[in-house]
């Protein structure tokens, strides 16, 4: 939240965006475009992401109104701003410039900097298409596909779609994201539902500690499979799962969901019922190989992440406890 704001103004502005993202309309994009430059980084930010959900309906003048974010004090209002110049496809060709120093720029965060790379070979590869008269297949129905609705489709699945299919695998993911939800019935301090009683000592033990996170964020796809990473900490590139049910089945698909992350590079944090009494010491070690360590505002032992190292996964210890009850797992092979 922006100090400078009262919270109930930020609130209304992000949830704004939101909307507008939803919305489905183009002439949503002003409002937008004003909202790019509130002083609000989360109503920056989610209007930069609603801006990239109306890719197709929208082009050069909303990749224009983003390209002063790719200079945005804030890592991910740069993020994101990123991500929408993607999903707009040959329309962010003005951009390319800026991309390519953002990837190139060793002061910049990781993952803005691999962001980055990923838009700049779609963009290309769209203004490619579009040259040349190259079309790619959907890979559901093997239909032609437009350069910009292959950039969408990257943007949002990493995989190659027509605009039907598209619309079609969208809607299959909200109603399974919707499924999700109704399970959401524990609330953490911050407001956020969670599915256990693990899941909220994590999230109030990130928000104790200042620690900005995502819960149970969108879709990532990771060799192929979706998945909904229980807890991604954006500053320092790191997911948590709480590994929290007994069924043979539920250990299955952990051990599975374990091995696509550590086989995607990806730095994982497990974290399973037994770790509950001792939760501090427990993410404070684990979090330590990728983060720097320092007192917080309550407590010396307790420590807000203000740097980010690259080294390994954190993923649990051979002899890990076994999940316990009370956790949903969240995971499912792409339509």
């Amino acid at each position: 939240m922006n100090p400078s704001m009262h919270r109930p103004t930020e609130r209304v502005l992000a949830a704004r965006a939101v909307e507008l993202g939803r919305s489905a309309d183009p002439a949503a994009l002003p409002e937008l475009m004003g909202l790019l430059g509130s002083p609000s980084a989360e109503a920056r930010k989610l209007a930069a992401s609603a801006i990239g959900k109306l890719a197709g309906l929208i082009d050069a003048p909303a990749a224009a109104a983003l390209i002063p974010r790719l200079q945005d004090t804030h890592p991910q209002v740069r993020q994101y701003a990123v991500k929408a110049l993607k999903a707009l496809g040959t329309a962010s060709a003005c951009a390319l410039p800026d991309l390519r120093d953002m990837a190139a720029n060793p002061s910049e965060k990781d993952y803005n900097r691999r962001d980055s790379a990923s838009a700049i070979a779609t963009i290309e590869e769209a203004l490619r298409m579009a040259e040349a008269h190259v079309t790619h297949a959907c890979q559901r129905c093997g239909a032609d596909v437009e350069p910009d609705e292959y950039a969408r489709s990257q943007r949002m699945f990493q995989r190659t779609y027509c605009d039907k299919c598209f619309d079609e695998t969208y809607i299959q993911r909200r109603n399974f994201d919707t499924r999700v939800e109704v399970n959401k019935t524990i609330r953490a301090a911050d407001g956020t539902l969670v599915q256990s009683d693990g899941e909220r000592l994590i999230a109030e033990w990130l928000t104790a500690h200042g620690i900005a996170y995502r819960y149970d964020d969108r879709l990532r796809i990771i060799e192929g499979r979706q998945i909904r990473p229980d807890f991604y900490l954006p500053e320092f590139d790191v997911y948590i799962e709480y590994w929290g049910m007994d069924t043979l089945d539920y250990k299955i698909g952990m051990l599975i969901k374990q091995q696509m992350y550590q086989h995607a590079g990806k730095r994982l944090v497990s974290i399973y019922p037994a770790d509950k009494p001792r939760l501090d010491a427990v993410l404070s070690a684990k979090l330590s190989p990728h983060a720097r360590i320092v007192p917080g505002p309550t407590d010396s032992a307790k420590a807000p992440s203000v740097s980010v190292r690259t080294n390994g996964n954190a993923s649990a210890p051979p002899n890990a406890p076994a999940p316990g009850v009370g956790e949903v797992g969240r995971s499912q092979p792409n339509p």
